[in-house]
């Protein structure tokens, strides 16, 4: 069979700490998310976000990541996948 490997592209992500700190200081991309619906605040603390994505609605729950993808569309990660996915830039 086959084997691909995934073409390297640049993603922004920003991290779902938990900290109410943090959860002041978000990326435009998100912000404008949030002001729009695609992504909303469900509990805090902890901060827990609920996200419209192309598969449906997808929760972000403290230690994961907001991903925006290479069209703009935003999706969850798990920790330990956006760590074996993804590297700094």
């Amino acid at each position: 069979m086959p084997k691909f490997r995934k073409k390297p592209v640049v993603i922004e992500a920003w991290e779902n700490d938990g900290n109410p700190a943090s959860q002041m200081v978000k990326p435009k991309w998100l912000s404008d998310a949030i002001v729009s619906g695609v992504v909303w605040l469900v509990n805090a603390p902890p901060a827990i976000y609920m996200i419209k994505t192309l598969e449906g609605e997808m929760v972000c729950s403290p230690g994961d990541w907001i991903i925006q993808g290479v069209k703009g569309e935003l999706y969850p990660c798990k920790p330990d996948i956006f760590k074996a996915t993804y590297e700094a830039a």
